[in-house]
């Protein structure tokens, strides 16, 4: 038998801890994509590298497994940097597989890959042929160990070069988890136990560590209220839930939380979104944080435990009283947590006669199945969907783009999704805006999942900018998108689809859903402009107190 080469050396290291890979063949990958075919990966085709990494990101997010990626190198590569991009902010282990200039020296097309990856916060890791493998079991091991993208070179003249077989050392066995110290759990366990009003918040580094039932236990200990970031909705018991913490949430839940004394915030950066821009908590309230990162994420944290979250958890429950007292917050608050109103169903129609998103997004709630995996793209609609849907935990709602705030993301996402959960039905949100710029990967979605729906906020206009820019008296003409018939387009690649102008429109969906067929339904919403999300009336609020204290300033 010939020697192995080098790109199936890659493929057999890869194969080990991933079944799937999302991209697109070039020259630079094409060896690879045929030696991963050899050792029994499956490869789904994205129609451009925009898309590979965001669809392999969502398939961790929803999978657990890690995500692997593949372009080709010069202008695929830099194609893919805006996923690789939100992949290293949103903590996400990908290998983004990518052929190289050749080892013997650049070409005129190639271009230093290395450091544009390194712009963005993603190492580089170049095999060679003498050691393929462990050079490709480095990249893993890193992507895995710091939750982050990495990028896994293969120079175009050593991808068929034979590679030796090489003695490999068993992976190190995994670190402890890291734990605060015995003096800082006690102080936090004491902090915890003499509150009266304490509120656990959890981010989505719970469900990545698998904390959320440690987590629970502790607020049944303390009587403690809980809330979550969007991307950890559904960890927690909906009796003393208050639901999602910043712009996406409820009013009379937000009131609530700013009553807390001690919050306890775990998995969560405290972003500006979660942290209702500074009004979240109240001005006297301690905040205690557990995290991975070496220092607090935000300014307001008081007490900063550097741990593991399940491990500093379980810790921290043994140093707490089995049993809450009689008159612990939770009690007292049952009734208003009961009597938290539903969010506004809105009017149906608005004064521009486009549908209000609000009536939309709450008639899907009773028509998308219930085994839905929920994937969103970015834009002003963002809020609708976690704010008005119900979803069966952190898996079932994904939001890939949000950490490098960047739109176009989500049909990509949708793909890998599908992937990652088969069986169930991929709903994929998003709004014209980013529809138009992925517009590539629509016929990825419609090939590749077995049974989708995409709705589209049609609201015709970059609506996010309509909000914040449009009302400064910023011209809004480079705003406006002409509407687009996007269910033609779903039709004309084999998918269903309607053009929703009135809330009886979507019957159409309704009857496809209980028809039980296969494929991908889009629905084209076209809802009014007019209506902001509350999160983004925060966001112009806290934008228009900066520049009028920036006045104050220039004018003293």
């Amino acid at each position: 038998m010939a020697p192995f080469t080098v790109s199936f050396r890659v493929a057999q290291i890869l194969a080990d801890h991933t079944s799937d890979i999302f991209g697109v063949m070039g020259n630079g990958n094409a060896y690879f994509l045929d030696a991963a075919e050899a050792v029994g990966m499956k490869f789904t085709a994205v129609r451009h590298e925009g898309g590979a990494v965001p669809a392999a990101d969502a398939y961790f997010r929803v999978s657990g497994r890690l995500a692997a990626a593949t372009t080709t190198y010069g202008a695929g590569f830099t194609n893919a940097i805006t996923g690789l991009a939100e992949a290293v902010q949103a903590q996400i282990p990908v290998v983004l597989v990518t052929g190289d200039a050749p080892a013997a020296g650049a070409r005129s097309w190639d271009v230093d890959q290395t450091a544009i990856a390194a712009a963005v916060g993603a190492p580089t890791f170049t095999v060679t042929p003498e050691n393929p493998a462990a050079i490709t079991r480095q990249a893993v091991a890193h992507a895995l160990q710091h939750r982050t993208a990495v990028v896994l070179a293969i120079p175009y003249d050593a991808a068929t070069t034979p590679a030796p077989e090489e003695q490999l050392l068993p992976y190190p066995s995994p670190a402890a988890p890291a734990l605060p110290s015995a003096r800082t759990l006690a102080a936090a366990a004491s902090l915890l136990t003499a509150a009266k009003r304490p509120l656990l918040l959890a981010g989505r580094g719970v469900h990545l560590s698998g904390a959320g039932d440690e987590l629970q236990l502790v607020a049944d200990k303390l009587g403690a209220l809980t809330c979550s970031t969007a991307l950890a909705r559904g960890l927690f018991s909906q009796d003393s839930d208050l639901g999602i913490a910043g712009g996406f949430g409820i009013e009379e839940a937000a009131e609530l939380m700013a009553e807390a004394d001690v919050v306890l915030v775990v998995g969560a950066r405290l972003t500006q979104f979660t942290m209702r821009f500074g009004e979240l908590l109240g001005k006297s309230a301690s905040v205690l944080q557990i995290d991975t990162a070496e220092v607090p994420t935000h300014p307001r944290v008081d007490s900063f435990l550097q741990g593991d979250a399940l491990a500093t958890m379980e810790a921290l429950s043994r140093l707490l009283p089995d049993h809450p007292p009689a008159d612990n917050w939770r009690a007292s608050s049952a009734r208003r947590v009961a009597a938290l109103t539903p969010r506004p169903l809105g009017n149906g129609m608005a004064l521009d006669g486009r549908l209000d998103p609000r009536s939309v997004a709450a008639a899907l709630e009773d028509i998308l199945p219930r085994d839905r995996i929920v994937v969103q793209d970015g834009g002003h609609f963002i809020g609708w969907a976690p704010m008005y849907w119900d979803v069966a935990g952190p898996h079932a709602l994904q939001m890939v783009g949000t950490a490098y705030q960047s739109i176009g993301l989500g049909l990509a996402s949708a793909v890998g999704a599908a992937v990652a959960a088969p069986a169930a039905t991929t709903v994929l949100v998003t709004g014209d805006g980013g529809l138009l710029m992925a517009l590539a990967d629509l016929e990825s979605v419609v090939r590749t999942v077995r049974r989708g729906v995409i709705v589209v906020f049609n609201d015709a206009a970059y609506g996010a900018e309509i909000h914040q820019y449009g009302i400064q008296g910023v011209t809004q003409q480079p705003m406006a998108i002409p509407d687009v018939d996007f269910a033609g387009m779903a039709r004309s690649l084999g998918a269903d689809g309607a053009t929703i102008r009135t809330l009886g429109d979507l019957d159409q969906l309704r009857t496809w859903l209980h028809s039980g067929a296969d494929g991908v339904f889009l629905a084209d919403c076209r809802v009014s402009s007019a209506v902001v999300a509350p999160y983004m009336a925060e966001i112009v609020a806290a934008s228009a107190k900066s520049r009028a204290a920036t006045r104050e300033l220039t004018t003293a």
